[in-house]
């Protein structure tokens, strides 16, 4: 296959524009429309859905994944042909990461990558229940996932697991909880949800109150940290990541809701299956960091 088609149909999916894949390659929205129609033609296939954005269809997915993928060994192979940095093709992994591991350690694998390397990641912020999906549809090399089973094509390692706790501030406790957690005060209390598909929430609340209706007043708030200064401020309560509050806690500023009602979401990194040396430092770095971080999060 023509590597500038694929290398195109890439970078529309990625940019979600004809126009901004355009700027990101440096050529015309003209070039780009023949490349992608001069491929669908040799496939026989649709291979985008026009929109807003512009996404890839079924077939497409699979083609976007081998363009990020022969990006990735076509880097590795002038790496160790020794050409000139000038001359090399930069080369920068897609990976999903859940906003949680976003805001607390994954940061210094990225770190350790970089240290290792010259490449770079093109990071999207999911759920960790969603960045799998990401994975299967080809739009990611990489991912850190809650799922223990591995995607098709891809290799599997274990991260440890992420320790969440319901918290609020003293006030909003005593404001709403005074008299107990229960069916009554949960669907009183105003809650602090990430976005829809955070249903960390209502499985800490279908514990108490089972299958009851559960319609409290929600604020919904699309930041990790946002999330912690949300509960100081006694805006709600949530469940927060305890490395991101136990100072908070420790120092009274924010209280848990039940002591012992926390919640592990064990991670997992997953990625497609290749021989690519840049794959394996930046898994390695993920390793690295993620076991600092589960040794840290254990003393703590």
């Amino acid at each position: 296959m023509d590597h500038a088609q694929l290398k195109a149909l890439a970078a529309v999916v990625r940019e979600g524009s004809f126009e901004k894949a355009a700027a990101a390659l440096h050529v015309t929205p003209s070039a780009i429309s023949q490349r992608i129609k001069a491929l669908e033609n040799r496939i026989g296939r649709l291979l985008l859905q026009r929109g807003t954005p512009t996404v890839a269809t079924p077939d497409g997915q699979i083609l976007v994944q081998l363009a990020e993928q022969t990006a990735l060994l076509e880097h590795d192979a002038l790496e160790r042909l020794g050409v000139q940095d000038e001359a090399r093709t930069h080369a920068s992994i897609s990976v999903a990461v859940n906003h949680d591991s976003l805001a607390t350690w994954f940061l210094d694998a990225m770190v350790l990558f970089a240290a290792r390397t010259t490449a770079t990641l093109d990071l999207q912020s999911e759920d960790q229940d969603h960045t799998i999906s990401l994975l299967r549809q080809g739009a990611v090399l990489a991912a850190v996932t809650a799922r223990d089973e591995p995607v098709q094509g891809c290799r599997i390692h274990p991260l440890g697991s992420m320790a969440y706790a319901p918290t609020c501030s003293p006030a909003f406790h005593e404001r709403y909880f005074s008299r107990g957690v229960n069916a009554a005060s949960l669907a009183q209390a105003p809650v602090l949800v990430f976005n829809r598909k955070d249903a960390m929430q209502a499985r800490f609340v279908r514990k108490i109150i089972g299958d009851a209706p559960w319609n409290p007043p929600v604020w919904w708030l699309p930041s990790a940290r946002a999330f912690v200064r949300a509960a100081l401020a006694g805006l709600g309560w949530t469940m927060n990541p305890l490395p991101l509050v136990q100072d908070h806690l420790d120092r009274g500023e924010l209280v848990v809701l039940r002591t012992r009602m926390r919640e592990e979401a064990p991670l997992f990194w997953q990625h497609w299956r290749m021989r690519s040396a840049l794959m394996d430092q930046l898994t390695d770095a993920v390793l690295e960091a993620a076991a600092r971080f589960t040794r840290s999060a254990r003393r703590g």
